[in-house]
């Protein structure tokens, strides 16, 4: 062993030793605040330094690496088996996939028929929800492809941050409900920053469960990744910017409760319902396999 070998052993001996004594929800929110936060601020980084085209290929080169190294495919083999466990890993069977496919497709129903609903009963914010994107300034298919690898990136680091990292480890330590709880109350705590946060605070709790139900249902993050991916695209396309139109109606309290008021609450009573009976049927097909 080198003179280096020894001098750097000790320090690695006890930055592991504090890690170890480090309370869970400490590390929980250490993890979730270095994997998911800070791991989707990539894209961001990238787009200051290679403005233009370029970007769009070294963000989804960056969003590959992310993948490969926090689920556990790439990096140290020490850390491998943690990496993975955290993220999740696992194959689905084809039956568990066609299954969590539906349950995504109905969670982004449940979360925009809610948007609709709320903002028939509020006014809506627009000034909150503009987020200075800039996408009316660039070509057509720059906008959407930048709005797609933004979802993406929102998709797959806040599930690996929030319903990998961060739910696994408090999961073991206090159970699968009252995980699913505090890592949905830090899921809106990390998002207090967001102008339009305010508005849907509820909303973005019932996100938080929901999402974790869903990991914890599976067993795999891949559907949540997915879903998450799915409704980002309509959040930032349509909520956020006027890239697939604008959302022009007035509360009910102006208008009077309309054909669209109804239908659209209709929308989030079924979907609703549907996705509770289809957690379950996920989680029995999941023991199943």
């Amino acid at each position: 062993m080198t003179t280096l070998d020894k001098t750097t052993q000790p320090q690695i001996s006890s930055l592991a030793k504090v890690w170890q004594r480090t309370p869970v929800l400490l590390k929980a929110i250490l993890m979730i605040a270095l994997v998911g936060i800070v791991g989707a601020n990539g894209i961001g980084v990238i787009s200051v330094l290679l403005p233009g085209p370029l970007s769009l290929i070294a963000m989804l080169a960056y969003l590959f690496l992310y993948w490969k190294f926090f689920s556990g495919s790439w990096g140290p083999n020490k850390t491998a088996e943690t990496r993975k466990k955290y993220f999740r890993a696992g194959s689905l069977s084809p039956r568990l996939w066609k299954w969590s496919l539906l349950l995504a497709a109905l969670f982004v129903l449940v979360f925009q028929s809610g948007l609709v609903v709320t903002f028939r009963l509020i006014q809506f914010p627009a000034d909150l929800f503009a987020q200075g994107f800039g996408f009316e300034s660039l070509p057509l298919w720059m906008a959407w492809a930048l709005i797609l690898i933004a979802a993406l990136s929102a998709g797959l680091t806040e599930e690996v941050g929030f319903r990998g990292y961060g739910l696994v480890p408090l999961e073991k330590r206090y159970g699968p409900v009252l995980a699913n709880i505090i890592v949905s109350v830090l899921f809106v705590v990390f998002h207090l920053n967001q102008a339009w946060s305010l508005p849907l605070l509820l909303h973005l709790f019932a996100a938080g469960l929901l999402f974790a139900a869903f990991a914890q249902a599976s067993g795999s993050l891949l559907p949540g990744i997915i879903a998450h991916t799915v409704l980002d695209i309509v959040n930032f396309s349509y909520w956020w910017s006027d890239i697939a139109g604008k959302f022009e109606y007035q509360p009910i309290a102006i208008t009077g409760i309309d054909l669209h008021f109804l239908v659209w609450s209709v929308l989030f009573t079924v979907s609703g319902v549907l996705f509770v009976w289809g957690l379950g049927k996920v989680k029995a097909v999941r023991l199943q396999s």
